[in-house]
Order: C-alpha cells, then sequence, then structure tokens
C-alpha cells in the first residue's frame, strides 16, 4: 500500500515559462489523453482530477530578470500549486502532479514539505533527471528557471523563489537524491558537490544496477523522514523511449530502469506525492512519452508485473 492512502489526486500544472522552448505547457494534456485516470482506478484509488492551475502565458508577461526569467510569475504559479497539494495532503490524497516545466516543484514539493513539517516530520526528495537543476540566478548561464528548482528547494538561490510555502529549505540534503544525471554544467557540478546531496549518475547505474543504486537512494530518503516526494523529469529516460522533452540527453534510463526506479518506490510504502513533468507532446512521437509516463506513474502507485 502507498502511504497508507487509497486517495489520490490528479493536479495539472501547464507551464512553460520556466524554460525556453513551448510545448511543454501541454503535457497535462498529453497524459490525461492515455489511461491514466482508468489505471489508477483500476489499481484500486479513489481518483480525484483537480483540474489545472492557472497559468499565464509568455505573451502576457515580462521576462524580467534575464538571470531568472518570469521569475515572479513562476512563484506565483508555484504558491498555487503548493497550496492545492497542501490541501491534497490534508484531505489524506496522494498528489499526483502533471507538468509542465520542472520549475513547478518549487509549488509541489513545497506543499507536501508544509503539510509533513507541520507533524513535526521531514520528507525525502528524490529527483529524476537526466540534470540536476541546481544552477541559481547568478550560476545560470541561460537565465532559465526550469533549471533552478533543486537548488531553491535546498534553500539556496533567489530567497523568493526559495521560501515559496512559507519555509525554507523545503528538505535536508542528506535526503535528497538525485537519480539519472548526466547531464551537468561546469559551475553546478561544484555545487551539487558542495550541497552534499547524493548523486547517482548514468555511470554509477551502468556500473552498479538500477537494484542497488535505489537501495543506496532509498537509505538515504526514508532516513529520519515521512516518506518520499518523487520529482520525474521525463527527458531522465533515453530519448529513443521518451522523445517528446525539450532536453534530449543520449544514453538515458532505459524502459526497465526507469520502471524499476518507480516499483521500488510503490514496494517501499512510503510514496507520499509524485511529480511527472516536461512532456512536450510538440516533440512527441503520438504521444509516446505521455504513455510512457502514464505506465510510470501506474508502476509509482503500486501496479506489479505479478
Amino acid at each position: 500500500m502507498i502511504a497508507a492512502k487509497k486517495k489520490v489526486s490528479l493536479l495539472g500544472v501547464p507551464l512553460d515559462l520556466g524554460g525556453n522552448r513551448r510545448g511543454v505547457d501541454m503535457g497535462p494534456s498529453a497524459v490525461r489523453m492515455t489511461r491514466v485516470v482508468e489505471g489508477i482506478r483500476g489499481l484500486g484509488f479513489e481518483l480525484v482530477d483537480r483540474g489545472d492551475v492557472d497559468v499565464p502565458l509568455p505573451e502576457e508577461v515580462s521576462p524580467g530578470d534575464p538571470c531568472q526569467k518570469y521569475a515572479a510569475d513562476i512563484r506565483g504559479v508555484c504558491e498555487n500549486v503548493c497550496k492545492t497539494v497542501y490541501q491534497c495532503h490534508q484531505e489524506g490524497h496522494l498528489p499526483v502532479i502533471l507538468g509542465g516545466d520542472h520549475s513547478i516543484a518549487m509549488g509541489s514539493v513545497a506543499g507536501t514539505a508544509k503539510h509533513f513539517r507541520e507533524r513535526g516530520q521531514q520528507i525525502g526528495l528524490l529527483w529524476v533527471d537526466a540534470h540536476g537543476d541546481m544552477n541559481t540566478p547568478e550560476s545560470s548561464q541561460s537565465g532559465n528557471v526550469h533549471g533552478m528548482p533543486l537548488a531553491h528547494l535546498l534553500g539556496m538561490g533567489n530567497p523568493a523563489l526559495a521560501n515559496i510555502g512559507g519555509i525554507s529549505p523545503k528538505v535536508h540534503a542528506w535526503n535528497t537524491v538525485l537519480l539519472g544525471v548526466r547531464d551537468l554544467d561546469l559551475r553546478e557540478k561544484s555545487m551539487i558537490t558542495d550541497s552534499k546531496v547524493t548523486v547517482i549518475t548514468m555511470r554509477e547505474i551502468d556500473r552498479d544496477g538500477i537494484a542497488k543504486c535505489l537501495d543506496d537512494a532509498l537509505r538515504a530518503l526514508l532516513h529520519g523522514t515521512a516518506g518520499i516526494h518523487v520529482s520525474f523529469d521525463m527527458d531522465v529516460v533515453d530519448p529513443s523511449l521518451a522523445p517528446g522533452v525539450g532536453t534530449p540527453r543520449k544514453g538515458g534510463l532505459d524502459y526497465r530502469e526507469a520502471h524499476f526506479a518507480m516499483e521500488a518506490v510503490a514496494d517501499c510504502g512510503k510514496l507520499l506525492a509524485l511529480d511527472v513533468v516536461e512532456i512536450n507532446p510538440i516533440l512527441d512521437t503520438r504521444n509516446s512519452t505521455a504513455e510512457l509516463a502514464e505506465e510510470l506513474i501506474l508502476s509509482a502507485l503500486g501496479k506489479r508485473i505479478f
């Protein structure tokens, strides 16, 4: 059973202000076009679809500071995401959040952290991503906020983004795991090293196998925590399987590795919330990336081979 919850809330966040390629705002719709609703209900969950959070279009707002483009508007969206995710937890639901670019996790993780912080508990954060997302406005070469959310969740960077939900940091470095990393900026590498988060790159997965890597990850994630918020960027999967992402990089997780990671989370019984982000239907092939996202959601919620 998933963290003793049998109710799931589905929430879409069609945000594309965090990156520099349009189309990721259609990610929630692409996933809803699959059989994800029927699949979740088929696993025995009561499902509430809370629709989509309102987000501004790039044409409606100013990018502002080129070092952190659209930061003020992204913060506004993330505050609303935080409130909705927090309410889901208050009602005893497990939130499944569909992106949108990865900056939405500044809101979703804040909502989970706030709920459990009020109960005197910390959370673990499993960040499954080809990239570190540990830049700050000072270190970023692009100014794209979707490359900064993990840094802000750990309390670094712009205080306005780091304090979404009224708490900072949202998670401790020793309860945070980066899984599947294979594409890091030079300055970002040193920031990740200094942060003391657990980093499991594709090299470690190649060398040790996904099972050992998940065992190591879960030890860090569950040490003194209420459970795990998983934030899954679809670009962690090899682009031969997930072409519909904005920043594809060869050499990612294969089909079974991605599923094993989510199955391991389900098996531990401590999943608190799940983000699935960066699905871009414009770049996809026959909605295959969204369909894989649906499968991974179901694996995280406990679907088994046997």
